[in-house]
């Protein structure tokens, strides 16, 4: 394992990629194996949450109502 001052890193507010901690860690998106991975850290968070919504979304369709429930409005 790498130590962490030779992982890279993305900041989404300036858009860079840095080699090593810089910046503080709000502003720090990783740690990376790669330089290419951590320039698409913002497709790859995109497509983690579009995933992860879709999970929720399909866990919050429970089919149909329950048999008492029917006659409710």
């Amino acid at each position: 394992m790498e130590p962490d001052d030779l992982k890279w890193y993305f900041d989404p507010s300036t858009g860079e990629v840095t080699q090593g901690k810089e910046g503080s860690w709000d502003d720090r998106m990783g740690p990376y194996d790669t330089r290419e991975e951590a320039a698409g850290a913002l497709e790859r968070a995109a497509a983690r949450n579009a995933a992860a919504d879709a999970e929720d979304e399909a866990d919050d369709d429970w089919g149909e109502p329950a048999s008492w429930e029917h006659d409710k409005k």
